[in-house]
């Protein structure tokens, strides 16, 4: 059997099974596999999860087949409470990091992330980058290097980037791995940065060193102007006055920079992440779209100027709400169309409102047709219900009780909420310019504060971006990502809602004795053809109502069951009448001699 040599400055790493199940251990082998990866040494002694879950691939399965029958994989010793385990009777070579993690566990798993070193950093930080985009974007930020301007001062004169990497000793790797460069962070700076420091420290250098290729868009901030150019050189470590420059990669910058408040929406966002080196992949086409208005080049052509900067291009797709048609308003029974153009108005400036009003008037009807209009579709539309116990966990993300995979018992993991699922769906490539709506039914009902947590910011200045509590993520809420609210003014008054909210979104009443909702019942009725007698009815009962609050709305009289026989007077004893007689309880009204069909047909003319 050839020798099997370790990948040089690799640590062993090993996989801790649960419930007690023992632990697996390996290292990575010089040699590759056949796809491409380090080949892995699974260690003798290790334990192996016995039972084999559904979905295994028929690779991995045929292989813990084979060690269990020539006896490379033993029963090991029962132990009263542990899964059924076997363990590794020799060292077992396997094709890569993977096909090792799918033998221990007995489900495929990914390789990179499931083997730690006893320190708890995750394989992958041990490998040369792997595939990447032909051509990311990245900013570095240098208007503030221990109090100096490097992009005035040095970069967009000398044509260059940089990190300080004062303490760093000098680089043998071209490409150094993350680990080598947590090593040296680890040394260089015990005593100068905290723990998180040296964290983030290591995230930048890694992405400047190694992740970073010639031909990829660079950006820096200086002076309230963005500037954008294209790497043209590989990094270099070099002396510089202060140590405040060591690290560079040589860049061939835009002569002209960007208004920051001129930017789109979405590149503001990418540059609010507070990190001196930010990806800005996902914003790329947008900075091409820059340097192609000012300079006239293409970008991902090298940044030649041999293209016609006058050359129509094809346009690019950018958010907007369909226009009113007088279909939609004919299907709402909405004979006003400047409302339904108010609203659209509202929602592309405000991006939240809430709707407003009593029970019955259309609230959460009206906000779903407008949001499926308006998105294109129902796909884009999801809605959730506040009440009381409803909380941030719930409503964004939060460690919720699921399945263990690997222990089949309940654990507690980071799972996101209806609120996170739509921004990941909105702010998706190619999505962008879709709208996606977001519908809260009952906004009132849960304790606002409590629910939006940090992203109460975020609804206010939708170009910044925060850190979650939670998963740590610099996130922020998609351009098109819509919400609209709706509020019972019979279960809690809108003088009640606070300012904060208030600021937040734009609020519309929909009221019986107001526009839309005035008039709706006898439109309705007339298009389907009955009775005219409910709609006068209505009237002359809110006329007696003196809380507008408590107002009945036409929601009540627009279903099929209220003109089938005796329909009418059934809904009105059972629907109207308990909500006026919960109005008016302790005051000792006869609310049937008030508001019953009798009392309000003698008033009909």
């Amino acid at each position: 059997m050839p020798q099997l040599d370790r990948l040089p400055g690799t640590p062993e790493f090993r996989i801790d099974l649960p419930k007690d199940g023992g632990e697996a251990r390996g290292h990575l082998l010089t040699e590759f596999g056949g796809n491409g990866t380090h080949k892995f040494l699974l260690l003798e002694g290790s334990s192996v999860v016995a039972e084999a879950w559904p979905g295994l691939g028929d690779h991995a399965c045929r292989t813990r087949a084979e060690l269990r029958a020539d006896g490379g994989f033993a029963d090991a010793p029962a132990d009263s409470g542990a899964p059924p385990r076997w363990v590794a009777t020799r060292d077992i070579e396997c094709n890569s990091s993977s096909a090792a993690a799918a033998l221990v566990y007995g489900y495929d798993a990914s390789g990179p992330e499931s083997w730690r070193t006893a320190e708890g950093h995750p394989l992958a930080d041990y490998l040369s980058t792997g595939w990447r985009p032909p051509r990311k974007a990245w900013l570095v930020r240098g208007s503030n290097v221990s109090g100096h301007n490097l992009v005035r001062q040095l970069w967009l004169e000398e044509g260059f980037v940089s990190l300080a990497g004062a303490h760093l000793p000098p680089l043998e790797e071209t490409e150094p791995t993350k680990s080598t460069l947590r090593r040296f962070v680890e040394e260089g700076y015990e005593g100068a940065a905290s723990y998180n420091q040296k964290r983030g420290l290591v995230d930048e250098l890694h992405a400047l060193l190694t992740q970073m290729r010639v031909g990829d868009t660079v950006a820096a901030i200086a002076d309230g102007r963005l500037h954008v150019g294209r790497i043209t050189g590989e990094a270099v470590q070099t002396a510089s006055p202060g140590g405040l420059s060591n690290l560079r990669r040589t860049v061939a910058w835009s002569p002209h920079g960007h208004a920051y408040e001129e930017l789109p929406e979405e590149v503001q966002q990418k540059l609010s992440v507070q990190h001196d080196v930010v990806d800005l992949t996902g914003v790329l086409e947008a900075l091409d779209g820059l340097t192609r208005r000012t300079d006239g080049t293409d970008p991902a052509a090298g940044g030649g100027t041999g293209e016609d900067p006058t050359a129509e291009r094809p346009a690019q797709r950018e958010l907007s709400l369909p226009d009113v048609t007088g279909e939609l308003a004919s299907d709402l029974l909405v004979h006003d169309r400047a409302w339904l153009e108010e609203i659209r108005e509202l929602l592309l400036d405000e991006r939240q409102l809430v709707f407003y009003g009593p029970p019955g008037t259309g609230k959460t009807f009206l906000a779903m047709k407008l949001a499926e209009y308006f998105g294109g579709g129902p796909e884009q539309v999801k809605i959730v219900q506040f009440h009381p116990s409803y909380a941030y966990e719930d409503f964004f993300e939060g460690f919720r009780p699921v399945e263990d995979p690997e222990s089949r018992e309940v654990a507690f993991r980071l799972t996101a909420g209806p609120l996170r699922e739509l921004a990941d769906l909105a702010s998706r490539e190619g999505n962008r310019h879709i709208p996606h709506f977001l519908i809260i039914d009952e906004i009132n009902r849960a304790n606002l504060a409590k629910v939006f947590g940090e992203l109460y910011f975020l609804l206010e200045y939708r170009t910044k971006s925060v850190r979650l509590t939670y998963s740590g993520d610099d996130f922020a809420l998609p351009p098109n990502l819509f919400v609209v609210g709706t509020m019972n003014t019979a279960d809690r008054s809108i003088a009640l809602v606070d300012a904060a909210m208030r600021r937040r979104f734009a609020f519309v009443e929909l009221s019986p004795r107001t526009e839309p909702t005035a008039g709706l019942l006898a439109r309705w009725l007339g298009r389907e053809g009955r009775d005219p007698e409910p709609a006068r009815l209505l009237d002359v009962l809110n006329t007696r109502i003196d809380d507008a609050d408590f107002a009945i709305g036409p929601s009540y009289l627009m279903k099929p069951g209220v003109y089938r026989d005796g329909g009418l007077d059934r809904t009105w004893r059972t629907k109207i009448l308990p909500l006026l007689e919960e109005h008016h309880y302790g005051e000792g009204l006869d609310v049937a001699a008030r508001y019953g069909l009798d009392a309000l047909r003698e008033q009909l003319p």
